[in-house]
């Protein structure tokens, strides 16, 4: 296989682009570094086709491993044939290799290999070939040899020509070409079922208790919901496959002539194939491909939801109060400074049982004051609302310029349990640590969300049923690519910030932060060559994205590789104006007419040219600043308050294939379902919306008993 034109074709890229990228990765280069600073020679493939192209590379060379080792199997047997080493070196899917090798693979015990044991062979070929003029019966008594105390007894002739049978049923199962034919035709046409196992009972998936779907039509969230039901014990799933067709095939395959003493025995082997041999692995591979498909759907949205969430630009120089709501508890207080230095912590009881209201009040007022706190993060736990109701009557007693905003504090508790939330804040308990990181959520959400595990941030659907190494791996990817995007302070960047940069390791994250406490400030990018375990190769990789401010090297605060230092430094010289001269920049770049010549004449690609004039001109630019800002609030609404037709300003906290959520103030989000998204068609929500975007919403219903609001953006 060409597996370069293969991905080529699949990505939507030209094979000398997807050539170039794998010789990059087969060096050792990182996604990040290839995406930001290899443009020349993959022609500015993005981060995101850049992950894809990796994964198909990944799949098609596992897929070629394979391929030699199903060889090499059939080979030691001696029954290797050019037709079937060319077959299997042609299959484009494992699923092919692995049903072009069946017939080869080493059985647990069978029906069809006690028959042939029994010596039964040979009749299961008489009367394939159909080719008899007299009763079976007669051939079969050849192979009689009576009850016996051996294994190897046949009865009968009955005994005889049901072995023959089973033979043959096993020979129609392992043929690969049947196979590739039922798999399709079940896909295409077949249904799948669901009923419940008790029709009585009260449960989230009652719309699925008599419920069935082509199989080509059914939407990935569906496939999750009912995986999910029947794991809970309240669905049975079948899958409805066109048996009429796919028995007529299999006769039309295997039926030679109308011979009335095979064709009974042939046609009863067919259907015992299909429904015992046949049938049940083609409805567990189905009911896999969905499921796999589905979830690569649902991790592909869960991403892109956690990348606005990363990419959420941070309200800087503010000071912050910290509030991690509860009941029984108390509600958790941190005052944290513009810096993310945590002032100070106290606990209040101002919800239920304890409703010290008036306490709780004084204390804030007391903290507020003190600390000349301008915003307060509430985390969007239990508690939230009433928590938010007492910051809102707060805020109009105290007539200030204080706002509020609701955070969305999914992985919090993870974070403040875990071992480097203890190494952190040592002398905090845990609700002081979670109060401390919802206060720095909004001070600078990247930088806090990456100490949390990904997949504990909550922002998809059902990912605690999915396969966690696969969520693992692609989310992780997404954070990797937002702090490269991003780029850190390497003279302020924690452990967890530095161990997604490209090229750092965890180990070398905290080799870093060890040199900088023992040697203070990095004065220059070419110092990190200096901490141990940071070679050549990893300094190439992760110098660009470590950026330091009133370094030695002015460059060193941009996005510019060091490799393009002689470039860049060169090109300053052209313009005539030195590196903060942004206007002197931005003019010359309006005004170059021919960027090719100037990119021989400096020695680099047109492409790096193009990149070092965009930093220049706006050097350690910030690309969270081009996201939606977050709503500051100082007044809060309550579900009764709603009127279906009242329009609203909310926040998108969460996307999912059917729709999203929105937080418009009161307890419960509201629902935006993708058919009230757009006055046109959409096929999936993420088309009109992001996590983190602001949004205008019309209220359509409200039920306050279940606890559901319907939006409409329309």
């Amino acid at each position: 296989m060409d597996i370069i034109s293969v991905i080529a074709e699949e990505i939507a890229a030209r094979p000398s682009q997807v050539g170039a990228t794998v010789k990059l990765i087969d060096e050792g280069n990182t996604i990040p570094f290839i995406a930001r600073y290899r443009k020349e020679a993959t022609g500015s493939l993005d981060d995101e086709k850049l992950r894809l192209l990796f994964t198909k590379l990944t799949y098609l060379r596992d897929l070629e491993a394979r391929k030699q080792e199903v060889i090499t199997l059939i080979d030691e047997q001696g029954k290797l044939t050019e037709e079937l080493r060319a077959f299997i070196l042609a299959a484009e899917k494992k699923v092919i290799v692995e049903d072009l090798y069946r017939p080869y693979k080493q059985k647990k015990k069978t029906r069809a290999e006690a028959a042939r044991k029994r010596g039964l062979a040979p009749l299961a070929k008489f009367i394939i070939s159909q080719n008899t003029d007299s009763p079976i019966e007669e051939e079969a008594k050849k192979y009689v040899t009576g009850k016996t105390e051996s294994e190897k007894e046949v009865a009968d002739t009955a005994a005889a020509i049901a072995g023959a049978g089973d033979i043959i049923a096993e020979e129609i199962s392992d043929n690969a070409t049947y196979r590739e034919y039922i798999r399709r035709i079940t896909k295409d046409e077949g249904k799948l079922c669901c009923v419940a196992k008790d029709p009585e009972a009260e449960s989230v998936y009652q719309n699925y208790y008599e419920y069935e779907e082509r199989i080509s039509r059914i939407a990935g969230h569906r496939i999750l919901a009912i995986n999910r039901g029947e794991a809970e014990k309240y669905l049975t799933v079948t899958v409805d496959a066109p048996v009429d067709k796919i028995t007529a095939y299999l006769e039309k395959q295997t039926l030679i002539s109308d011979n009335p003493y095979t064709t009974p025995i042939i046609k009863a082997a067919i259907a015992d194939s299909y429904k015992r041999l046949i049938s049940p692995s083609i409805e567990r591979e189905i009911r896999n491909m969905l499921t796999d498909k589905a979830e690569d759907g649902a991790i592909e949205v869960f991403g892109r939801n956690l990348k606005q969430l990363l990419m959420q630009p941070p309200i800087s120089g503010q000071t912050v109060l910290g509030w991690d709501p509860a009941f029984r508890t108390g509600c958790k207080l941190a005052i944290v400074d513009p810096t993310g230095k945590v002032l100070d912590t106290k606990v209040i009881y101002p919800t239920a049982p304890h409703n010290k209201i008036e306490e709780s009040k004084q204390i804030l007022k007391e903290l507020i004051e003190k600390y000349n706190v301008s915003l307060i993060s509430i985390g969007n736990g239990t508690a939230s609302r009433e928590s938010e109701q007492i910051v809102s009557d707060l805020l109009k007693e105290l007539h200030s310029s204080v706002r509020y905003m609701i955070t969305n504090e999914a992985g919090a508790s993870v974070y403040s349990a875990s071992k480097l939330a203890s190494e952190e804040f040592p002398e905090f308990d845990v609700g002081q640590r979670s109060a401390a990181s919802i206060a720095r959520r909004v001070q600078d959400p990247l930088a806090e969300l990456v100490k949390i595990e990904p997949r504990s941030i909550g922002v998809g659907q059902y990912q605690h049923d999915m396969d966690q190494k696969k969520l693992a791996e692609t989310l992780t990817g997404v954070v990797e690519g937002a702090v490269n995007s991003v780029g850190v302070d390497l003279n302020t960047a924690s452990f967890s910030l530095l161990s997604y940069i490209s090229g750092i390791t965890p180990a070398v994250a905290k080799n870093i932060v060890a040199y900088r406490e023992k040697n203070g400030r990095f004065c220059s990018r070419g110092e990190l060559l200096k901490v141990s375990k940071l070679g050549p190769k990893a300094y190439e990789q992760c110098a660009g994205f470590c950026r330091i401010t009133g370094g030695d090297e002015p460059l060193d605060a941009t996005a510019v590789h060091p490799e393009s230092y002689k470039q860049a430094r060169a090109l300053l010289k052209k313009i005539g104006c030195g590196i903060n001269d942004e206007e002197a920049i931005r003019t010359f770049r309006k005004g170059l007419k021919d960027p090719s010549v100037l990119a021989s004449e400096l020695g680099c690609g047109q492409i790096t040219l193009t990149d070092i004039l965009a930093e220049l001109e706006k050097p350690a630019r910030d690309p969270r600043d081009e996201m939606p800002k977050p709503v500051l609030l100082s007044d809060v609404l309550e579900m009764k308050d709603l009127k279906p037709g009242m329009k609203l300003k909310g926040t998108v906290r969460n996307v999912v294939d059917f729709g999203a959520f929105v937080d418009i103030g009161v307890h419960e989000d509201g629902l935006v379902h993708i058919s009230k998204m757009a006055d046109r068609f959409i096929r999936h929500p993420l088309e009109v919306v992001s996590v983190g975007d602001v949004v205008e919403v019309t209220v359509l219903n409200i039920d306050e008993k279940k606890g559901r609001i319907s939006l409409s953006m329309i």
